[in-house]
């Protein structure tokens, strides 16, 4: 099917005038390479112009300056309409949230708290609705770019405009907050409570992961379902940017990529380590993280244990100068009970002992924006949703490895060539799950097959 035909087809009825006027542009560049052909040869130089010399079509309002203009107006019109929806929809919750308050403080499921999760569905609903308009929009420019190219290969314009493009905010995604406001508005509704948050000075998870790949146009349809019946988690406001949070991990590894083998055949006891901190900037305080890999059919579930650090003293710790004793002496003086200490001391001996022994070094980061799902410091049940995802060698090709440079992850002024970094183009969901005895998963959390990838 022809993409106008397709844009015709989906275009929401009420929106109908606010959508790409696809063939209009079509028709200017059809009439641009028409023109194009009855002038001759471009009378111009690529790199060199002149004042004097005198060209032999002088068209003031050429077909395609026209398509410029009407392209610039198209993609203005796109974002104005979008702002005027997303400030409706914030304004509907803002409207419902002193409602979700007030419905939040009766007990059981009343019928107010039925309209209001009605209300909640329409405004989600909505909002999916409103990315399928600018996913439609940002695909229709895409592909009138191309047509243009292709029509008229003398004054290609597709590269330089989709950078452009780009910069909108409409593209760019910054309305993740109305996922977060809509989030808290069935959070009240459902009636959530709060868990017990870890404070300990080593953490140790145990718990099944399955993990999917989700399609960027589904993404938010993704979060959506799941937001139903898990609250957004934001551990750290200040460190969010609308609903995701920013995540770097450094992996380490040896020359041989034991551990990374390890991991990729599934051997028992496979490790993975890393140090991860979370928000932008440089990092201040990071989780020394050590996950270990069990079979599941012999009914052991691999676990996550980490402790954490100021990062002036990842170098030392690394280069075991920072030993265990002045460890505990940091952690009396920071309060931790002595059997906080204890369960410390077991994991920062474990993991100093395998950095040593397999002469592991930084080697490989990932980097993505993480929306997390979860009851606050509950982790029964817990989903999240990595995009961005992007992989960065730690050791550029081009300058010092971080062991030379006395460092433990890359010097952020050190460019990062193309052959350094490899960009994911899906999300990946992670279902994390820690039952109890006999406890079962949610019927919910079976995920809606034909939103991800297997």
């Amino acid at each position: 099917m022809k993409f106008g035909k397709y844009l015709d087809k989906q275009a929401k009825d009420e929106w109908r005038s606010q959508y790409l006027d696809y063939k209009g542009l079509k028709d200017l560049i059809k009439e641009s390479a028409r023109e194009a052909e009855a002038s001759g040869p471009a009378a111009f130089s690529p790199r060199t112009t002149s004042l004097s010399i005198v060209r032999a079509s002088k068209q003031a309002d050429a077909a395609e300056e026209r398509f410029f203009q009407k392209l610039e107006a198209e993609v203005d019109k796109v974002g104005r309409f979008t702002n005027r929806v997303v400030s409706e929809l914030r304004q509907r919750l803002a409207n419902l949230q002193p409602k979700a308050d007030k419905a939040q403080q009766a007990e059981g499921q009343t019928e107010d708290k039925k309209i209001l999760m009605e209300e909640a569905k329409r405004i989600g609903e909505d909002y999916l609705a409103l990315e399928k308009y600018a996913n439609l929009n940002y695909m229709g420019v895409h592909k009138i770019l191309k047509k243009h190219d292709k029509l008229l290969p003398h004054s290609p314009c597709r590269q330089f405009y989709i950078a452009h493009l780009h910069q909108q905010p409409w593209v760019q995604g910054t309305y993740s907050d109305v996922l977060v406001q809509l989030s808290n508005a069935y959070s009240q509704l459902r009636g959530d409570s709060t868990g017990q948050k870890n404070e300990d000075a080593a953490q140790g998870f145990v718990r099944s992961t399955t993990k999917y790949w989700v399609r960027a146009e589904d993404v938010s349809n993704v979060k959506y379902h799941i937001l139903q019946h898990l609250p957004v988690f934001q551990f750290d406001k200040n460190d969010f940017a609308g609903d995701a949070q920013l995540i770097n991990s450094v992996y380490f590894d040896n020359e041989n990529l034991e551990l990374y083998h390890g991991r990729l055949d599934k051997k028992p006891n496979a490790i993975a380590l890393r140090i991860r901190w979370y928000g932008p900037g440089e990092p201040k305080k990071v989780f020394v993280e050590r996950k270990t890999h069990r079979e599941s059919w012999k009914g052991e579930e691999s676990v996550k244990e980490r402790f954490t650090l100021d990062e002036d003293k990842v170098v030392p710790f690394l280069e075991m100068e920072y030993g265990l004793e002045q460890a505990v002496v940091d952690l009396r003086a920071a309060g931790k009970s002595e059997k906080e200490i204890e369960k410390f001391t077991e994991l920062f001996i474990e993991v100093r002992q395998q950095i040593d022994s397999k002469q592991l070094r930084p080697f490989i980061r990932t980097q993505y924006m993480r929306t997390a799902f979860q009851i606050p410091f509950d982790s029964t049940v817990r989903v999240s949703m990595d995009t961005n995802l992007c992989m960065i060698k730690e050791n550029p090709d081009e300058g010092p490895s971080c062991t030379l440079a006395g460092r433990w992850y890359r010097d952020p002024s050190l460019p990062i060539n193309r052959n350094e970094v490899t960009r994911f183009p899906h999300a990946v969901l992670e279902v994390k799950l820690s039952l109890g005895q006999g406890q079962e998963a949610p019927a919910w959390v079976q995920v809606r097959q034909k939103l991800v990838l297997l």
